[in-house]
């Protein structure tokens, strides 16, 4: 869990940053989320576009990203989601598995 301090920090280098991974009409899919996984696992940090849904919907697609990459949320600013989860110690990339 990270401090104020920390994710005032991640949206500051996030700012410049361009949005990596868009989610489509689909929503949120198994596919999607192994390529979330990977681009974190790249870039550690990173922003995603959400699809324009109301604010229920727009929670719960947000719940989903976080959940099944197993990443920080570190703000929203409208359809943008910036997420965080560090690199593996080893540096080896070993895709998430679903949960059951």
């Amino acid at each position: 869990m990270l401090d104020s301090k920390a994710r005032q920090d991640l949206r500051a280098r996030a700012h410049h940053l361009k949005a990596i991974v868009t989610v489509g009409a689909q929503g949120v899919t198994p596919t999607l989320l192994a390529e979330l996984d990977r681009a974190l696992f790249d870039h550690e940090l990173l922003k995603v576009r959400l699809p324009a849904l109301d604010k229920e919907e727009r929670d719960s697609c947000i719940e989903q990203l976080s959940s099944g990459a197993q990443a920080e949320i570190i703000g929203r600013v409208g359809r943008i989601l910036m997420l965080y989860r560090i690199r593996p110690a080893n540096n080896v990339f070993v895709p998430l598995q679903p949960k059951s």
